[in-house]
């Protein structure tokens, strides 16, 4: 069972590395249609700065791809911790259940971003990362 506990978190490495991709994919001819050029742009620019220079249809890509370099900094350890403990079924799905949630959070940030909507998504990812969190502490603690 412990493989199939890291599976989830293999995915979801591979979905933040495709919302990176769609990022760039977007944010570079965004940025070249209103004429800006990375050779003679000022030193030290960020992402942030081209916020309401690009559309926000662009600009949603990249703030997801954020939130994936938040929140999951927690489901990762939390599920190499399930592994190395010995994870149950339940985890496996609570795990799948999160990563499902979090590409589809994605997507929704990505394409739509009504925020209701997103908030509840991330809500409901939150419970299954909370249950993850608990088993975490329950397998170790409780040992």
């Amino acid at each position: 069972m412990q493989a199939q506990i890291l599976a989830p978190a293999a995915v979801l490495v591979v979905w933040s590395l495709i919302m990176l991709g769609w990022t760039a994919a977007t944010r570079f001819p965004a940025m070249a249609k209103i004429g800006m050029d990375l050779k003679n742009a000022a030193p030290g620019g960020r992402g942030q700065d081209l916020e309401g220079q690009l559309p926000a249809s662009v600009t949603w890509k990249s703030h997801n791809f954020t939130h994936l370099m938040e929140q999951p900094t927690i489901f990762y350890p939390t599920v190499i911790i399930i592994a190395m403990m010995g994870a149950s079924a339940g985890d496996v799905t609570a795990a799948w259940i999160y990563v499902g949630l979090r590409i589809i959070h994605s997507l929704w940030q990505a394409l739509v971003n009504k925020v209701s909507v997103r908030f509840a998504i991330f809500i409901l990812s939150t419970i299954a990362l909370a249950y993850l969190a608990y088993r975490a502490v329950s397998l170790t603690l409780f040992v």
